[in-house]
C-alpha cells in the first residue's frame, strides 16, 4: 500500500533506519519503522501485523 502524500508530510522523518529503531525502542509503545515511498526516508508505524521485530536494545 502506498503512503499517502499528507501522512508523509505530517510524520517525523528519520535519515537512517539506525536512526529510526533506535526512536521506536525509546518510546512507550510497540513501533516498527518502514521506508516512505514518498520521501524515501524512513518513518515509524504503530502498525505491526506482519511486521518483523526490532533487535532487543543493547
Amino acid at each position: 500500500m502506498r503512503t499517502r502524500l499528507a501522512v508523509c508530510r505530517k510524520k517525523k522523518r528519520f535519515a537512517s533506519e539506525a536512526d529510526a529503531i533506535a526512536a521506536a525502542q525509546s518510546a512507550t509503545i510497540d513501533l516498527r519503522p518502514y521506508l516512505c515511498d514518498r520521501c524515501f526516508q524512513y518513518h515509524l508505524t504503530g502498525r505491526t501485523k506482519g511486521k518483523r521485530r526490532l533487535p532487543a536494545a543493547g
